[in-house]
């Protein structure tokens, strides 16, 4: 089985490269630490915005309504026992 990268998986490493950035440019500059990791959690708080609102995981407000069916969730989630 391949994988290939997604949307989502590029900006999870988006995210944890701009934080680990962040600590390495107040470690290694005069920057204080402190003040590199907030300014680059702003940029990592920008790609979740984008991630959930700009390009959200569904594509019209609908398909947030859609029931699931008691068969298509996992029996590790499931609160009733199955027929199985």
């Amino acid at each position: 089985m391949e994988y290939s990268l997604h949307y989502y998986d590029l900006v999870l490493v988006c995210i944890a490269a701009s934080l680990g950035l962040g600590a390495g440019i107040g470690y290694a500059t005069t920057i204080a630490i402190e003040t590199s990791v907030a300014v680059l959690g702003l940029v990592a708080i920008a790609f979740i915005v984008h991630a959930l609102f700009v390009n959200g995981p569904v594509d019209q407000p609908e398909e947030l309504t859609d029931e699931v069916d008691l068969e298509e969730v996992p029996q590790v989630l499931s609160p009733v026992e199955s027929a199985d």
